[in-house]
């Protein structure tokens, strides 16, 4: 795989190269790589928030998530070391996967369930709208990549 990168890197660099199947041409820059971890983040919280409602019923099953805000400060400086060693041409290692745990704290029924369909509920409308936030900034910072690109045909 060749990649290419912008000189020098900083915060606002990118990279160009292809697949490891030479089939398709890539564009990244520092915000398109932090908003894909964003909505990976997203997308799992709508799953943890979808498996705790489908559970609802179920005797001792315990409600779980993730400190949001945590994972995204500690994905930034992630983020920013890997594309240090992709910039040298250093081997980048798997991403951190996210910090899955129980939610502390939560009126517990008889049965030893503790989720709430409200609390469920607020947190599938928040994460929707973590999600479609996430997609319209990087639709914007693709759309700054397209027209820097075409800047010559302007």
């Amino acid at each position: 795989m060749r990649v290419l990168q912008s000189p020098p890197l900083t915060a606002g660099g990118w990279f160009a190269g292809m697949d490891t199947g030479g089939n398709a041409m890539y564009v990244t820059t520092l915000l398109s790589d932090q908003l894909e971890r964003y909505l990976d983040l997203t997308g799992l919280e709508m799953k943890l928030t979808a498996q705790n409602a489908a559970n609802v019923d179920t005797p001792g099953y315990r409600a779980v998530g993730l400190d949001f805000a945590a994972e995204m400060e500690a994905s930034m400086g992630e983020i920013t070391e890997r594309r240090k060693d992709e910039a040298a041409g250093r081997p980048v290692g798997a991403r951190r996967a996210a910090s899955v745990e129980r939610v502390d704290g939560l009126l517990e029924r008889p049965d030893g369930n503790n989720v709430s369909m409200d609390r469920e509920g607020l947190k599938m409308a928040e994460d929707q709208l973590r999600f479609r936030m996430g997609v319209a900034l990087l639709k914007n910072e693709y759309s700054t990549v397209m027209d820097a690109i075409h800047a010559d045909s302007k």
